[in-house]
């Protein structure tokens, strides 16, 4: 037993409160291992000694109000620090322009040092308290983060927790032959038991990295490597894993970080004749480190990435008395909200908003229609069956319409990963690029482009209406194009999801104050939007939400109503003017006008919307 004399009253009130349940977990997971329990613990006081005191003011008015994150007011932007502003420094000298997008909320995509070459986009760590030297160090990224708090804002940073890059340091002994350090990992003397693992064990890069295993020609050895070769995957059922991985996630917690998203989360516990996906250990070691957290720095949220079917996703909330997760991705909606941008059908969204609305609005959502990675079409094909709809066929449109191979689209984008034997694929491309701006612009048609605009004003407008956290990709608020120049790379080249990584054009961005062009036309229209939602509670995140009937299949209708405002939102997916046919009684005015329009009969215009709102006394 550890000796916990002279350890500060705040800590050990914390721990007392969490440490039966902990313990409890712990032993269940590790065969009641009280040496390694007692280093865990140990390890959590020393985080919570080394945090700074102003971090631990945040944490304790966030303890005060465990909500903050709740209540509508929080916008954020996902970004790649050298895309955005070269360094570290460089995007701290940029904060300025961020506030202006009205973001609160800056995810900064992978930043610590991975192999030039073998990281999948940062994906790869070799190093999980060192950032990558050419954007910066430490010192630099708890400079920005200081600053980030200064202006109100909270920072999101990855973890990648199922792997490490084969140049880890646990990784180069292991190949050295130091049995410890491969114990870290999973590694076999021969493909016996790989291959009963590949049994039952999906491909998450079937082309371009089949299987889940690879070769280790120092150790002579085969190592698990689910996602690419380069990345080797931890064996958390070692508690020397967990308890370093904690720590390590710590450390970035005491560099100023506010949300950490924890990358592959289903991924983590591996067994044999499973299929490795959302184990119930899973759940406990989530469950585990949300208790870390809230004994070392609860003003941090966890984020989980959860890219899954809602049945897989909301169980990582937990419960309301042993929750997991704060934040989850709100993935299912952003592929539907695609789906409906190519067939101008609601009726699927429909489907899928009503699984959504249906949940307890403790359950905080992320949501956002483009990010830094595919989009992949999980799709809720039973429910699209009853339509005659079939899912490879059905795919293969999708990705059509959204390369502009099929008639009437103006979408221009890429597949990526594509797997002929499955009929299967997945697209990328940046939201202006999908919504047609692209190819108005190459058209040099002015009707086009307010016609793409339009759509993509929309979009966001719906993103907006939904409860939870809005983020947007860096460039989307200037409707920024793909990208091709990671062709000429030879490092990206294979990788079409860089289509829609491209650094951001300061040149571009300056004519968001410029009238006549597109940046200011998509950044003065989101904007509007942003200031709309925080000046009204009804956006609020406990507002009562629901779909209204607008009998018409091609718009969708959804009501909020939150402390005597009532909203009602109709969006026309369809590419021709189209009528919300509703009867609402009360008095409403058009938020975006600010005139008085009667919530009856409201047609809109191709990809319109509305947003009609009536308080009560």
């Amino acid at each position: 037993m550890i000796d916990r004399t002279g350890w500060d009253p705040v800590f050990t009130g914390r721990l007392e409160r969490a440490e039966a349940e902990l313990h409890w977990l712990y032993g269940e997971l590790y065969h009641g291992d009280d040496q390694a329990f007692d280093y865990f613990v140990s390890m959590l006081y020393r985080n919570y000694k080394e945090r700074k005191p102003s971090l631990k003011q945040q944490d304790r008015e966030r303890e005060a109000a465990p909500s903050w994150y709740k209540d509508g007011s929080l916008t954020g932007m996902m970004l790649y620090t050298q895309n955005f502003g070269g360094t570290l420094k460089g995007v701290k000298r940029h904060l300025s322009y961020l506030q202006e997008c009205g973001v609160n909320y800056v995810h900064l995509m992978p930043l610590l040092q991975s192999p030039k070459g073998r990281s999948d986009g940062g994906y790869a760590v070799s190093d999980f308290r060192a950032v990558e030297p050419e954007l910066g160090t430490m010192e630099d990224l708890e400079s920005l983060t200081a600053a980030c708090h200064k202006k109100g804002m909270s920072v999101c940073m990855d973890f990648v927790m199922n792997h490490t890059s084969e140049d880890h340091e646990w990784a180069k002994r292991a190949r050295a032959g130091d049995p410890d350090c491969q114990a870290r990992f999973f590694f076999f003397d021969s493909w016996d038991i790989p291959n009963q693992f590949e049994e039952t064990v999906p491909e998450v890069f079937p082309q371009s990295a089949p299987g889940n295993f690879s070769w280790c020609e120092e150790a002579q050895k085969v190592v698990m490597t689910t996602f690419w070769p380069y990345q080797w995957d931890l064996n958390y059922a070692n508690p020397v894993v967990f308890n370093d991985m904690t720590d390590n996630m710590l450390y970035l917690c005491n560099r100023g970080i506010d949300v950490i998203r924890l990358d592959a989360t289903p991924y983590i516990w591996k067994a044999l004749g499973t299929r490795c996906r959302n184990l119930r250990e899973v759940h406990t070691l989530v469950r585990l480190m949300r208790m870390a957290c809230e004994v070392v720095c609860p003003g941090v949220l966890l984020l989980g990435e959860i890219v899954m079917e809602p049945s897989k996703v909301v169980p990582y909330f937990g419960t309301v008395e042993k929750p997991e997760c704060h934040l989850l991705y709100n993935v299912t909606t952003m592929a539907s909200t695609w789906h409906t941008v190519a067939t101008h059908d609601v009726r699927l969204l429909n489907h899928q908003l009503e699984t959504v609305f249906a949940l307890p609005r403790d359950y905080t959502f992320l949501n956002y229609l483009r990010c830094h990675d595919d989009i992949g079409w999980g799709l809720d094909y039973e429910f699209l069956k009853d339509f005659g709809v079939e899912e490879v066929a059905h795919k293969k449109f999708l990705n059509d319409y959204f390369r502009g191979r099929i008639f009437g689209s103006q979408s221009r984008g890429e597949l990526y990963n594509d797997d002929p034997k499955l009929g299967d694929a997945r697209f990328c491309a940046t939201t202006a690029s999908l919504c047609g701006v692209e190819a108005a612009e190459q058209a040099g048609s002015p009707e086009q482009m307010e016609t793409a605009l339009r759509l993509d004003t929309m979009l966001h407008a719906f993103l907006l209406t939904q409860s939870g956290i809005p983020v947007l990709y860096s460039g989307d608020e200037i409707a920024q194009l793909n990208d091709n120049h990671y062709k000429e790379d030879p490092l990206k080249a294979e990788d079409s999801r860089y289509i829609h990584r491209g650094a951001l054009n300061w040149d571009d961005a300056k004519k968001r104050k410029t009238a006549g062009t597109k940046e200011h036309a998509m950044f003065t229209a989101l904007r509007q939007l942003e200031k709309i939602r925080a000046e009204h509670p009804v956006f609020h995140g406990a507002a009562d939400i629901w779909l209204t009937e607008t009998w018409n299949n091609r718009v969708l209708g959804i009501g909020r109503y939150y402390k005597g405002e009532k909203l009602i939102a109709l969006f026309n997916f369809g590419n021709t003017p189209e009528t919300a046919w509703i009867n609402e009684h009360e008095d409403y005015v058009n938020l975006m006008t600010g005139e008085a329009q009667p919530a009856k009969d409201v047609g809109l215009p191709a990809y319109g919307f509305a947003w009609l709102m009536t308080r009560y006394q």
